[in-house]
């Protein structure tokens, strides 16, 4: 036996040593600032985030950590990364000596804490106890090493969560309790409401008995104190299954994923499964520029989460359980954010996956009636405009994507699109005026419109394909709508009222939100015309020409970045004059002078957008990470370009940032991207060849990667006159 483990140590160690993508993995990147990722243990995609939590309340609690806050009040197993909305933070344990305190919280050094993908490590200085953390995909493991004399204790809670506020953590549970099921075990379960209503259930399993227990919340029992006799250095362990299904289906999870396996054994596997992904997307580079690269990789891969449980079971938005035949349930969907460029990404590095994520966007259309806009552990949160599963739903059809029902797809699409199931939306209203009339739709009435109109092109893609021309015609005329509020006389896109005149004043700098009003969503006027990714040359047109568009472009970037209008900047971050890296409505912008004939200045903007505002350090992001999405555009650019209108197979024109990147594809193919040249001074692409010869388009297609080859870029230091 002791040969056993000491041979399984050895290949522990040589796993470790051989991490050769994740040791340029910082997990602390973003999680100070507006950032809103966590440092915490979880495998790509996997329904369990165990990570520490150094607050509860508010916006800044996102992700229930902070870089620099000095104390961590627990260990909770389930976290959003980047988000700007609060919740989960669901059953949470903290070690600790002594007596009950009156708050559970310990100080702790960052000299003392390390992390790494699938691994979390603090010192909890008050009473020293090593906190170690790791898991799989429905399974928190915890190792708490108690090293000072006297009792050691443990709180298991089931009433802490992020909220917004002290009076909802008392209130966010409307149901729940903890069970002691023997001397080495326990489960429990909450129903709470913050952002969603959700269900979530446990079953933890230890690897030594409890003394004693005794709850400090009386009648409620949510919160469990498990005391431990200890010697100084000893251990306790606790692997914790989680379901949103029930206490059974935590306890399958559990035993399918951890019950014959060592702390170390899970950690490697988890290490070992980041690997796997990172290996898919082989960089060459500097040490700061794999960094960026490689954490941005970790971060797009994180989520959407798969919510179903071993056997397949899930509960879906109607709160009720139900099967899926691939044992896969795909949520946590950013898709206002992500459609933009992490589902692009998944088209290329994980194509499989990427079908079943729309088969699950289409579990939930069959549930709820409509597609999902934003949705988390399987329920519909509303949050954000759009109906972006569609651009998702079309790009994987059009790129060939299996795992779904295409016919299927259309009809869930039209029916999204024409019936009233999103509260934001009057499609009557939106068919009458050709736009949401300001007075009407009295906020983001222009964003709304705009983001309706792209849902719109991608439908008309899809029914072109499927031969529906009736479709096709009546979307294809819905997605030129934007045209209705394109103001001439300010290049603009503008509010409108129901009597066709513009909305007065035209306060252009203000910016909008949900919460406030105005006709813009997290952003302004200036920040929102460009929202036309269906159709640039219209908007060119629109704007007298290529030289127009790029003299408006320029005024995007070159005017104050401090002056704005009324409303919330809580997310208008990242600023370079009015463009706003730190939200997604900007982030195809640096590349339209690519398409208006001007690449230098794309291939300038996009190198000064990736050194600003990707940096390694806490604060290194410049907004919220949003499901990978703020991150998903640094892969891109990175390998020299990026997806404009991301459901139409095309790959705009930037310039690389990194030397080599290999792309591992299907079937053993693979396709190489090089960058001959590039250096600090060398940053503009003087020609480009693909597999040899010559290539003079904007662009380059998904079809093309796909095949396999190599993409050659030659850089100089000097700008160069486009060929295409």
């Amino acid at each position: 036996m002791k040969k056993l483990v000491g041979v399984l140590m050895l290949l522990i160690s040589v796993v470790v040593a051989n991490a050769q993508y994740g040791k340029y993995v910082n997990t602390f990147i973003g999680t100070s600032a507006t950032g809103h990722t966590f440092p915490g243990a979880t495998v790509p995609f996997g329904m369990v985030q165990l990570s520490p939590e150094t607050g509860n309340f508010g916006w800044n609690y996102c992700s229930g950590y902070r870089y620099e806050d000095t104390v961590i009040t627990g260990f909770a197993h389930t976290h959003l990364s980047g988000t700007g909305g609060v919740d989960l933070g669901d059953v949470l344990f903290f070690p600790f000596q002594g007596k009950d305190p009156q708050k559970f919280q310990s100080r702790f050094s960052h000299q003392q804490e390390k992390a790494s993908p699938g691994y979390y490590e603090v010192i909890l200085s008050d009473n020293n106890i090593k906190s170690q953390l790791t898991a799989s995909a429905h399974t928190g493991l915890h190792r708490y090493t108690f090293n000072k004399a006297g009792k050691a204790h443990l709180l298991v809670d089931m009433q802490s969560g992020l909220v917004e506020s002290a009076e909802q953590l008392a209130e966010h549970v409307s149901e729940g309790e903890i069970t002691v099921d023997s001397k080495t075990a326990i489960s429990g379960y909450a129903f709470s409401s913050q952002w969603v209503d959700k269900q979530v259930y446990f079953n933890a399993i230890f690897n030594r008995p409890f003394t004693g227990h005794h709850f400090i919340d009386g009648e409620n029992k949510r919160r469990l104190v498990l005391d431990f006799d200890l010697k100084p250095g000893e251990a306790v362990e606790a692997k914790v299954g989680i379901s949103g299904v029930s206490i059974a289906g935590a306890r399958k999870n559990l035993l399918a994923e951890t019950q014959y396996k060592t702390f170390e054994q899970v950690k490697t596997e988890a290490s070992q499964a980041w690997e796997r992904n990172f290996a898919k997307l082989k960089a060459e580079g500097s040490e700061t520029e794999k960094t960026a690269f490689y954490t941005s990789l970790y971060h797009a891969l994180i989520q959407p989460n798969n919510i179903a449980d071993v056997d397949g079971q899930y509960r879906g938005a109607d709160s009720l359980v139900h099967h899926s035949a691939d044992k896969v349930f795909y949520s946590t969907f950013s898709l206002w954010d992500t459609y933009r460029a992490a589902h692009p990404l998944y088209t290329i590095i994980c194509p499989d996956r990427d079908g079943q994520m729309v088969e699950s966007m289409l579990q939930h259309n069959a549930i709820a009636g409509m597609l999902p806009i934003w949705t988390l552990w399987g329920k519909e949160s509303y949050a954000m405009i759009g109906n972006h599963a569609i651009p998702v739903i079309v790009d994987a059809a059009l790129k060939g994507i299996k795992g779904f029902d295409r016919q299927k797809a259309f009809e869930a699409i039209k029916n999204t699109l024409t019936h009233n199931k999103n509260p934001k939306y009057d499609w009557r209203l939106y068919m009458h005026y050709g736009y949401l009339p300001s007075d009407t739709v009295r906020r983001e009435a222009v964003s709304r419109t705009l983001e309706a109109a792209y849902d719109d092109w991608c439908a008309a893609q899809l029914a072109k394909v499927l031969n529906k021309q009736s479709d096709y015609n009546y979307f294809i005329k819905r997605s030129r709508f934007y045209n209705n509020l394109f103001d001439k006389s300010t290049r603009l896109m503008r509010g409108r009222n129901s009597n066709g005149e513009w909305v007065r004043p035209f306060a252009n700098l203000d910016s909008g939100q949900l919460a406030i009003g105005g006709d813009y969503t997290e952003g302004n006027a200036w920040q929102y015309t460009w929202q036309v990714q269906h159709d640039i040359p219209g908007l060119i047109k629109l704007m007298g020409g290529k030289k127009s568009f790029s003299s408006k472009l320029d005024s995007l970037f070159s005017m104050d970045s401090k002056v704005f209008g009324k409303g919330s900047t809580l997310d208008v971050t990242g600023l370079i004059g009015q463009y706003a890296h730190g939200n997604e409505p900007n982030h195809h912008v640096a590349y339209l002078y690519t398409l208006a004939g001007n690449p230098a200045k794309t291939q300038d903007l996009v190198r000064q957008i990736a050194d600003q505002f990707y940096i390694n350090k806490p604060d290194g992001l410049s907004g919220n990470d949003d499901c990978g999405q703020m991150s998903a555009w640094y892969i891109f650019t990175a390998m020299g370009f990026y997806p404009v209108n991301p459901a139409d197979g095309r790959y705009v024109f930037g310039a690389p940032l990194l030397d080599k990147v290999s792309i591992a594809l299907a079937g053993g193919k693979s396709f190489m991207i090089e960058a001959r040249g590039l250096s600090k001074e060398n940053e503009y692409v003087q020609s480009i060849s693909l597999n040899g010869k010559p290539y003079i388009k904007a662009y380059i297609t998904h079809k093309d990667i796909m095949k396999g080859g190599k993409l050659v870029f030659i850089m100089g230091s000097k700008a160069k006159e486009p060929v295409y």
